[in-house]
This record gives structure tokens, C-alpha cells and sequence, in this order.
């Protein structure tokens, strides 16, 4: 077995690289005696969830009307405006319907804030095609669901 030749000469200093310390520890403060960085505040919610069983009974034998993909149904009560929304397997993985859901609270937080949506429990459906619609259909969609619904005087 023969031996392999290897220098016995240390290769020449090389200057470290250089990284800024705010890339060399993203995750943590420079002092690590500094308090974490606060958070922005939870955003205000203007109408509640739906949480009780009879509510959703109740809203189960309310007429449905429909626009396109989306469905309501409408149960007026003294109570603040409380919204739950049904989107159904039919449209797609939970990547799909969760962003299905948070373009319909999107949609139901322009109305609130335009101060369309009166009192009463809301249950709004959708189905895959709300995931293509453009937002302004998909708002004004809704838009005419709600006028539709509370008009009647249900």
C-alpha cells in the first residue's frame, strides 16, 4: 500500500465572509435582552359567528335563494348581523374552500362596512365556480342576495 503525498504547508489566510449581522440571525433579536417585537392588533370584527345549533336549524328551514355559485338563507332577529358560510367538498381540497371562504368575508366585510348587511343570521353557501368569479361579481353577487332576502321582511 503506498502513501499519498500531502503537503504539510498550510494554505494562505483567506479573509472571512463577511454576512451583516441582520442576515446571520434573522430570527433573533441583536439583544437578546430586547423585548420581542409587538404584534399588529387583531382585526375588528363587525358581525359574530354562528355558533348555537338552533340557530343553524332555524336557518335550515329559511328559504334559499340563489345568485350564480352562491346561495343564503336569511333568519331575521334583534341580534347583530352573525354569518356562518357552507362550502361543500363538491368544491375542491380545503386549499379551495378556505379560499373560497376568506373571499366571501371579504365580500361580507364591504357590505358591513357600507352598512348593507342589516341584524339577522346569515348562512352563505358557495360552490367551486366563486373561486374563478372576479371579486366584484362575487360582491356584487352577494350584494343582491342580501337586498333580496331582507326586503321580503322574512
Amino acid at each position: 500500500m503506498r502513501e499519498a503525498h500531502l503537503s504539510a504547508e498550510q494554505p494562505e489566510a483567506q479573509e472571512e465572509a463577511r454576512l451583516p449581522l441582520t442576515l446571520a440571525h434573522s430570527r433573533r433579536p441583536r439583544d437578546p435582552e430586547a423585548p420581542p417585537p409587538a404584534r399588529p392588533p387583531a382585526p375588528q370584527r363587525l358581525s359574530g359567528r354562528i355558533r348555537d345549533r338552533a340557530t343553524f336549524e332555524a336557518l335550515a328551514e329559511r328559504p334559499r335563494r340563489r345568485r350564480g355559485p352562491l346561495s343564503l338563507r336569511f333568519l331575521p332577529d334583534g341580534i347583530d348581523a352573525r354569518v356562518a358560510y357552507a362550502i361543500g367538498r363538491n368544491a375542491g381540497g380545503a386549499v379551495h374552500r378556505n379560499r373560497i371562504r376568506r373571499r366571501l368575508r371579504g365580500a361580507v366585510a364591504e357590505l358591513e362596512r357600507g352598512g348593507r348587511l342589516p341584524p339577522g343570521a346569515y348562512l352563505i353557501g358557495a360552490g367551486a365556480p366563486a373561486m374563478t368569479m372576479p371579486s366584484q361579481e362575487l360582491a356584487r353577487a352577494l350584494v343582491e342576495l342580501v337586498a333580496e332576502a331582507t326586503e321580503v321582511g322574512e
